[in-house]
Order: C-alpha cells, then sequence, then structure tokens
C-alpha cells in the first residue's frame, strides 16, 4: 500500500494536465500514486493524459461510461483509492513540492485527525501566483464549519477509515461537493488546519471558479440543507442571519413598503425561496 492517494477528477481539462502532472513528479515524498477517473469527457483530454502518464506506472486512469457529474466522480475516486490517506488535486492545478510530505506527516502525527487542510494559492491561466487565500482552523460545528468564507481549503486530504465513517461525497452534487464532505468529516472526527501555502489554483475560462455566483451558492446551500437535515437543526434561521438582514425585516412587517420591494428582489432571498428557505416570501 502506497503511503498517500492523489485523486484527481478530470473533465475537458487535458490541456492543463501536464503542469499538474510534473507537480506530482517534483514531490519530495515518492511513495504515493494518483488515480485519475475521467468524467466522458467531451474534448482530446484522456488522449493527453494518457500519453503524458504512461511511462510512470504510479498512475492509474479509470473512465465513468458517462458523464455522472462531480459529485458522484469524486466519491467513486476514494472508492478506487489504495491508500488510507487521499486528497484531491484537479487536474489543470498543481501543488508545491513539499505538499503530499507535509500532510502525509501531519496525518501521521496525528492519528485521531480525519481531515487535513492547507491555504491555496490562486493563479491566473498560466499557473502565476496572484494571492493566497488563508484557511482557518475549525474547532467546533459553528458557523466557521459551514464554510462561507472558504475556512476550509485544498489542498485537502482525508483519512478512508474516517470518511467511511460518513455518508460519503453526495453524487447528485453537481457543484459544491467539497462543502458537502468537509462538514461531514467535520461532525465525525476532529480537523486539522496547516498554515502552508501547498496548493496551486489556476483560474481559467471553462473552470470551476467561473461558475456563477449564484450557481454556487445554490448547490452549497443543498448541502447546507442537508447537513441540517442530519443534525435536526434549524437551517432557515442561518440563512436568514447570513443574507436578509432579518433584524431589518422583523422592524419592517407592513409599513415599509420599498424595504419590502428590496427584500422582495434580492437574489438571495429569491434564492432561499427557491430552496425552501424563506417561508415568509408569499407574504412580501
Amino acid at each position: 500500500m502506497t503511503k498517500i492517494t492523489v485523486l484527481i477528477a478530470n473533465y475537458n481539462n487535458g490541456r492543463f494536465f501536464k503542469e499538474c502532472f510534473d507537480s506530482l513528479l517534483s514531490q519530495t515524498l515518492t511513495d504515493w500514486e494518483a488515480i485519475i477517473l475521467d468524467d466522458a469527457s467531451t474534448d482530446n483530454s484522456l488522449e493527453l493524459i494518457r500519453n503524458i502518464t504512461e511511462k510512470d506506472s504510479r498512475f492509474k486512469i479509470f473512465t465513468n461510461d458517462s458523464n455522472k457529474g462531480i459529485g458522484f466522480t469524486k466519491r467513486k475516486l476514494i472508492e478506487l483509492s489504495g491508500s488510507e490517506i487521499c486528497g484531491f488535486l484537479d487536474p489543470d492545478d498543481a501543488l508545491i513540492s513539499t505538499a503530499l510530505e507535509t500532510v502525509f506527516n501531519v496525518h501521521i502525527q496525528n492519528p485521531e485527525v480525519g481531515l487535513v487542510y492547507s491555504n491555496f494559492v490562486y493563479c491566473d491561466d498560466q499557473l502565476n501566483k496572484v494571492r493566497v487565500h488563508k484557511a482557518a482552523q475549525i474547532t467546533a460545528l459553528d458557523e466557521k464549519y459551514l464554510n462561507f468564507n472558504a475556512e476550509i481549503t485544498s489542498f485537502a486530504t482525508l483519512k478512508k477509515s474516517v470518511y467511511n465513517k460518513t455518508s460519503g461525497i453526495d453524487p447528485y452534487l453537481k457543484i459544491a461537493e467539497d462543502k458537502d464532505w468537509y462538514m461531514k468529516m467535520c461532525e465525525v472526527a476532529p480537523v486539522k488546519y496547516i498554515d502552508e501555502d501547498l496548493y496551486l489554483y489556476r483560474v481559467h475560462k471553462g473552470g470551476i471558479s467561473n461558475k456563477s455566483e449564484d450557481q454556487a451558492a445554490f448547490w452549497h446551500w443543498v448541502a447546507l440543507i442537508k447537513m441540517a437535515e442530519r443534525r435536526g437543526i434549524n437551517i432557515e434561521k442561518q440563512f436568514l442571519e447570513s443574507y436578509v438582514l432579518r433584524r431589518k425585516y422583523d422592524k419592517e412587517v407592513t409599513h415599509n413598503t420599498n424595504l419590502k420591494k428590496q427584500i422582495k428582489n434580492s437574489r438571495w432571498v429569491k434564492l432561499g425561496n427557491m430552496l425552501g428557505l424563506c417561508k415568509f416570501y408569499k407574504y412580501l
């Protein structure tokens, strides 16, 4: 069994994969495997990735028989892993050379921890560094663990033995599948933040980062609703406090028509209504 498995979900990102590949070859920890699962790419990604990896047996390539989406694909990747410790790397991103060694050592030094994660670096489409995003240590199931400000981020790695105590990544999530499994991991075991910049996150046309803010928020809230069901908590209250300025709404019941119109036209309130989180919407 290798020390760590790198999990790579690909869909039409083969043109960026060489830098991802090179970053793995440069790792100071060499006892790793990389499992690539192609989600029925419609371009030549699979051919490109096979050509790049063909001489290195540490890379194993699998394919979905049809496009299944990111939730299904990442869930399947964990099932395919042969290591206790696994970490997700997107094919258009890269790791710094010490990333695998750093997270592996933290996992070994903290056997009770299920999730280990770091900061990431926003990069342009040429993978030039732009700015660092700092994650944060999660110590309780409070607002931080809901991940509104990306408190848990890449490079995110897990212990399979802890992950298997959860229901796993939701296969139906189209975006925000990471928010889903981060919360689930926090619910079953301690998590550990490494204040190091281990992950290079490429922003480019066609990337997940280019999904609309509303799309990303919608799927994040789908994950949050499911979390609320697991834990038996009132997520509507959290939604209102986060987006609706509830104090203003409570103060305004019937008198200020303009404020009521402003609330009704808010894209966040419309989103909440779609998700069933704003039961007051019909009264506006």
